[in-house]
């Protein structure tokens, strides 16, 4: 079988957040590194407002800045499909967020044959919400949990306020994340995205 005729299973956990936030996902080879940025962002629920790259065995690959001199730059993410780089029993990092640090562990759990009828891109399972964006990383995110928790703690109205009243931790919605992705990987969804968020 041809690797552009296979998809990925990936598991997807966001490292050093506990209980765990985790998704796997079943994304066509054929999709770029670009494309699957985008997948991770809806599937997680981010909100692409900040810088991010992958590390794939020792490479780096992102979004090049021309104005960045600060060493080698990342390798371009839109130049490289996932049928170049990911192999069954492969793993890779996905950072979002640099000032953050939202590290995301990717295992490439299996590889099942295309559907050629179906999507590029679907979320199978996951479990619990994505953090709110610009909350201090893994160490703050457990601060803000336990301030949320505890209604006697000092922070407990001030975090109660800033996340808002729809913010559930708990909370995964399936349905919502794979209308989110429908498409995903065609050349109309490509265009949709870069309008939206200019790259």
């Amino acid at each position: 079988m041809r690797r552009s005729d296979i998809s990925y299973l990936l598991k997807v956990k966001l490292s050093e957040v506990r209980p765990p936030i985790w998704r796997r996902l079943r994304v066509a080879a054929d999709l770029t590194l670009r494309d699957l940025h985008h997948v991770l962002q809806i599937a997680l629920g981010w909100t692409d407002s900040h810088l991010h790259e992958f590390e794939i065995r020792g490479k780096r690959y992102g979004m090049p800045d021309p104005e960045e001199d600060l060493g080698e730059p990342a390798l371009d993410e839109v130049s490289y499909r996932l049928a170049e780089l990911l192999r069954k029993g492969g793993r890779a990092e996905y950072t979002y967020d640099f000032g953050d640090g939202w590290s995301h562990e990717i295992v490439v759990e299996d590889t099942v044959p295309l559907d050629p009828h179906g999507l590029k891109a679907e979320c199978l399972a996951g479990e619990r919400a994505r953090p709110p964006e610009d909350c201090g990383g893994a160490h703050g995110y457990a601060d803000l949990i336990r301030a949320l928790a505890d209604p006697s703690h000092e922070s407990h109205v001030e975090m109660k306020e800033w996340v808002g009243p729809y913010f559930a931790p708990e909370e995964f919605d399936l349905a919502f994340v794979n209308r989110a992705l429908g498409g995903a990987g065609t050349a109309a969804w490509r265009r949709k995205r870069e309008r939206f968020y200019g790259r």
